[in-house]
Parts: C-alpha cells; sequence; structure tokens
C-alpha cells in the first residue's frame, strides 16, 4: 500500500520570464524522502482536484524540493500565483 502525502500550501512561480509555478514540498517531507532520491529527483504520482499525473520532486538548490504545476492542472482547477491549493502525491518507482 503507497502512503499518500498531503501539501497544503500556495502556488508559487520562478520569478524569471516563463518561471514554472509550483507548490514547495515542506522540509520534513524532503528529509524524510531523502533516501529515495535519485540524482536529486523523487518520482511522484501527484493529484490536484480530479487531475492526477506522474512528476518529480525536483530540488531547489537549497535541500528542499518541489512539484511543478503544469498548466493543465492550474487551468482546470482555476490556479493562479497565491492560489491555496491542496495537493496529494504518492511515491512512485523511477523506470529502470
Amino acid at each position: 500500500m503507497m502512503y499518500t502525502y498531503i501539501i497544503n500550501g500556495r502556488v508559487q512561480q520562478f520569478p524569471q520570464a516563463g518561471g514554472w509555478y509550483y507548490i514547495a514540498v515542506p522540509q520534513r517531507y524532503t528529509k524524510m524522502l531523502q533516501p529515495l532520491t535519485v540524482r536529486g529527483l523523487i518520482a511522484v504520482h501527484t493529484v490536484v482536484g480530479e487531475v492526477s499525473w506522474d512528476t518529480s520532486l525536483l530540488p531547489m538548490g537549497d535541500g528542499t524540493h518541489f512539484i511543478p504545476l503544469p498548466a493543465k492542472v492550474r487551468r482546470v482547477n482555476q490556479l493562479d500565483v497565491g492560489s491555496c491549493v491542496n495537493l496529494r502525491f504518492m511515491i512512485r518507482r523511477p523506470a529502470t
């Protein structure tokens, strides 16, 4: 059985032009999941509202991770910078 991690956070965007939209992963999860990293990434299955997709927890460069929010997910869930979001993710096995 897979464990489901839950994040209640706000949508953020990297400041450069065309910067990705994302949700920051709480540091407690980053520390707990550190042993599962493969080249800094952690493969996950993510759900926001009724939309689910496979992605990875990506490193921020300061020891924490983030989950990118694709345009489709933002559009379907009417999310923009500052929107509150409930995001769930489960660890998935990376392709071998």
